[in-house]
């Protein structure tokens, strides 16, 4: 990590406009679990970064933890929608506890979302909020793939063991399969591995855009040779929809014969989802 200095915060919650979400929470700007294909690599120069993206961090140091004031049972707070808050540096800064500690007796639905085992460190306090759910994120069991593809990241073995602890523990999980990596995401092997220790399951498609389009683009031919013109069509042919069509008719399939809930965030090529 090249970068690291402290950014002070006036506000813990920003308003957001993702579709599921009507506040974020993130702690840190910047990421290190650099994964490749993240959207939010986009935002370096927005923040004054011109570091590739995971090699810079700025935790950050909050001048208050007021919640906004019109929070009630129908809005929802995502911690983690630009930066994962248990990145590696959260051992370091432990921003979350205190912003936790914030959040126990507030009445919105709470999400954070993370690829971290480092999570577990916090459930005693992540017990103390009432409406929460924990999502962790993986695409992909093989290992030699999440190394190159999310080399900061826990494992998938460790991420499945969090997802099993936290859900012994009484709290609400899910498992967040994305992105959907075309002809490596295997949901039928995904759904095995979480059967038991999620509440649902979300799936979500891999968008390519911007300057982590080429990178991935990249991996694939190097370490997915038979699969690069089928990422191609895709990604740079606009071939992208009868694909996603498929996928979808596959969630569709699982959906029937699953006993958890699953949640489609896919979407194709003539569908806007910014």
């Amino acid at each position: 990590m090249k970068n690291e200095t402290i950014y002070r915060a006036k506000v813990l919650c920003t308003p957001s406009k993702l579709p599921a979400s009507d506040y974020v929470i993130n702690p840190y700007i910047g990421c290190i679990h650099h994964c490749k294909y993240c959207y939010a690599s986009f935002m370096g120069p927005f923040t004054g970064h011109m570091e590739p993206w995971g090699t810079y961090l700025e935790p950050k140091k909050y001048m208050s933890y007021k919640l906004p004031s019109k929070l009630d049972q129908s809005k929802t707070i995502l911690i983690g929608s630009v930066t994962d808050a248990y990145n590696p540096a959260e051992s370091k800064y432990r921003l979350m506890p205190p912003i936790l500690e914030a959040l126990k007796e507030c009445p919105a639905h709470i999400e954070i979302l993370t690829k971290s085992s480092l999570i577990l460190r916090d459930v005693d306090l992540l017990k103390e909020i009432s409406d929460l759910a924990v999502g962790i994120s993986l695409s992909n069991l093989d290992e030699s793939d999440n190394k190159v593809i999310e080399p900061g990241a826990s494992t998938a073995k460790e991420r499945l063991k969090t997802l099993k602890e936290l859900h012994e523990n009484g709290i609400k999980t899910y498992i967040f399969i994305a992105p959907y990596l075309p002809g490596v995401t295997s949901l039928d092997l995904l759904y095995d591995a979480c059967e038991g220790i999620v509440d649902y399951i979300c799936v979500e498609n891999l968008n390519l855009r911007g300057n982590y389009k080429q990178p991935m683009l990249d991996i694939i031919k190097k370490f997915h040779p038979d699969l690069y013109e089928l990422w191609l069509d895709i990604y740079t042919r606009k071939k992208g929809g009868a694909y996603w069509a498929e996928v979808e008719k596959k969630i569709g399939i699982l959906k029937k014969k699953s006993s958890i809930p699953i949640i489609s965030y896919m979407y194709h090529e003539k569908i806007k989802k910014l």
